[in-house]
């Protein structure tokens, strides 16, 4: 069996917007919102050992 470098992202669904509450989706934007910034973080990162990489072994596109 191989070793997935990646798996995929499961996301737990939370109830309909129409059925949250406004402070309930007040604290589900903050959420969304640190979330987005982690993966920003992490895509910056992935760029830069890229770059890296391709810098050491000559490679890029």
């Amino acid at each position: 069996m191989a070793v997935r470098d990646e798996e995929p992202i499961r996301i737990k669904r939370p109830q309909a917007l129409d059925q949250m509450s406004v402070a309930e989706l007040e604290h589900h934007i903050t959420w969304l919102r640190s979330e987005i910034a982690a993966c920003e973080t992490e895509i910056e990162r992935k760029i830069a050992q890229k770059r890296a990489a391709d810098s050491l072994f000559g490679g890029g596109s």
